[in-house]
């Protein structure tokens, strides 16, 4: 008998354009390859107001499941997990947001992230599995302490997703005029991703420069963010969202992510996928998964990232052949491998034990 998990991501319209929906949409997407019946509202109808009719005529909110997975850390998450503690159903809370990588998002994130690590100390201790994206994670939550079991595992990358963005090359390098070898950005644009880095790289070489992602400029959005969006270098172009992340994919040639804190960085392994050159800034985090040298170049500082981008462009035949071998270690993360560990801890759970 297959087993019926809960795969929740608490406000996930609003979290579609971000890091932690395509983890989300990663994980469902791998359990579609396994036995595992995934559902993706812990409430019974499907919605909270169908919930609360259902509770109001003694049937109760909750939709039934075995396990319940959850990938956020709001009110909505809490009430799954009270509800499967209070049920005996496992209770799995995935790593997405430490109070590292929030600061540097949001204008005052540095000052709210102290007390977001006190509220995180609490909210994963509950779990009986913590699942998180790296060892880096891992060792970060340990410095809490979370009191819970906490397993690695990768958050992976759908190859399938993004299969045919060579083809749309000429396009996007034609609506953004791009031209040359350019060195290119995907996600939403932070300062803890590396943007004053980026930008200031960017001045000091004549490369054209694309960030493919969302700007947010409400009244949120940090001062760095706005300052350098608004006036870019001239050889930056900000694309805000695209519609197709493949053209993002087919019109870069060189993927440079300065980002000062990840947990994994799916990005990184989607770059990868795609047979992309791949700069990263030297953080724990990359060590444990790629080799400066043969799937990427790391860099320390300023002039090192100069200094890399001068030498991709010397020499097409390192590119290709950092591309080849990042193209190799993506295909270390597949779903297929993802949907098995999920399933595999799944059961190990329901039968009350932890998973290896």
């Amino acid at each position: 008998m297959s087993l019926r998990a809960l795969n929740y991501l608490e406000l996930e319209s609003q979290l579609e354009r971000s890091g932690i929906g395509t983890a989300a949409r990663q994980q469902r997407a791998a359990l579609s390859r396994t036995d595992v019946e995934v559902i993706t509202s812990p409430w019974r109808g499907g919605s909270l107001p169908r919930a609360a009719l259902s509770a109001a005529t003694g049937r109760g909110a909750f939709a039934d499941f075995d396990v319940a997975h959850c990938n956020l850390i709001g009110p909505g998450t809490v009430a799954v997990a009270r509800h499967a503690k209070s049920e005996g159903i496992p209770l799995v809370l995935h790593t997405h947001v430490t109070r590292e990588d929030f600061a540097e998002s949001f204008r005052g994130s540095g000052a709210i992230a102290p007390a977001l690590g006190r509220y995180l100390k609490w909210f994963y201790s509950q779990a009986d599995l913590v699942l998180c994206p790296s060892e880096y994670t891992k060792s970060v939550l340990e410095s809490y302490p979370v009191d819970a079991p906490i397993r690695p595992i990768t958050n992976g990358v759908d190859v399938d997703a993004l299969a045919g963005f060579e083809d749309l090359r000429a396009e996007y390098r034609e609506r953004y005029d791009l031209e040359g070898m350019v060195v290119f950005a995907v996600g939403n644009v932070f300062e803890r991703k590396g943007l004053t880095a980026f930008c200031e790289l960017a001045e000091e070489t004549e490369y054209d420069f694309a960030w493919f992602g969302t700007v947010d400029d409400g009244p949120h959005a940090s001062e760095t963010v706005k300052r350098w969006t608004r006036n870019p270098p001239e050889n930056v172009t900000f694309t805000g969202w695209v519609d197709d992340i493949r053209g993002a994919f087919g019109a870069g040639d060189v993927f440079c992510f300065p980002a000062k804190v990840e947990n994994q960085g799916i990005v990184v392994l989607e770059a990868m996928a795609c047979g992309k050159a791949v700069v990263l800034r030297d953080i724990p985090v990359f060590d444990e998964f790629y080799t400066h040298g043969e799937d990427c170049l790391k860099c320390s500082t300023r002039a090192e990232f100069r200094r890399a981008l001068e030498l991709l462009e010397r020499d097409p035949d390192l590119r290709r052949r950092l591309g080849e071998n990042a193209r190799e270690t993506a295909a270390e993360h597949g779903l297929d491998r993802v949907g098995e560990r999920l399933e595999a801890t799944y059961e190990a759970l329901a039968e009350g034990r932890l998973p290896a």
